[in-house]
């Protein structure tokens, strides 16, 4: 990726008139917009195309982290590539090289194709919590994750800012970086466990910063993400 860090806004707002609203007061700003399983489910294809007429220069994220069998991952992948909307989608890197592969191959001829990612370890897991489902730690687990990640193709990994250099070092440095959990200005972290500020995720190449609670719940969101696009 390159060398500057992106914003990118979570849109969990619980009404799509809010998240739209929302969009609409950054509408001037270079920022991509994640669109997650709530926003989805309840609004569908529309409120993307929504989120476009705002400003067709957001990017859009469609964080639905798909995890199934290979052909049936394959198939969900090839209609969201197919939807010439979304400019990056994500899997579950536990789905294996298999299915991420599979993933890929499926997709590398249509046009204007979206970046993919790999979910590595979610930024909700503390360690212990992590080690009971994955039987080893996060940063291990999560290195090899995205081992399996880059040699599947894929563009980068969904993980913490806390592995993000780790996993470059193990695979490249142009190897995507997504890191959720972030407190820009060292904000609660609510029912994240492994949240980071700015200044840490440059020191680790994080390529795009999540930023949800601290923008959209402040009484002029504007002005933070202006804050937060002035100090990245």
């Amino acid at each position: 990726m390159n060398n500057s860090m992106k914003l990118c806004i979570s849109l969990d707002l619980p009404t799509a008139k809010e998240n739209l609203d929302l969009v609409r007061e950054i509408k001037d700003f270079d920022v991509w917009l994640k669109v997650g399983f709530r926003s989805f489910i309840r609004d569908g294809r529309k409120f993307l195309e929504d989120l476009k007429a705002i400003n067709p220069n957001f990017k859009i994220f469609l964080d639905l982290k798909l995890y199934d069998i290979p052909n049936t991952m394959a198939d969900a992948a090839e209609e969201i590539a197919k939807f010439g909307i979304v400019d990056m989608f994500n899997v579950h890197a536990s789905a294996g090289v298999e299915a991420m592969s599979t993933v890929m191959h499926r997709i590398k001829d249509i046009p204007n194709k979206p970046l993919v990612l790999a979910v590595t370890a979610l930024t909700s897991f503390d360690n212990e919590a992590f080690k009971a489902v994955y039987n080893e730690d996060i940063t291990s687990k999560a290195r090899q994750f995205a081992k399996d990640t880059h040699v599947s193709g894929i563009d980068g990994v969904v993980c913490s800012a806390f592995e993000s250099l780790d996993i470059k070092n193990n695979t490249s440095l142009d190897f995507i970086t997504l890191c959720p959990g972030i407190r820009p200005f060292g904000e609660d972290a609510g029912d994240q466990k492994r949240v980071a500020d700015i200044p840490f995720s440059k020191e680790n190449k994080v390529d795009f910063i999540v930023v949800g609670r601290p923008i959209y719940k402040a009484s002029n969101p504007s002005e933070v993400v202006e804050k937060i696009l002035s100090n990245i």
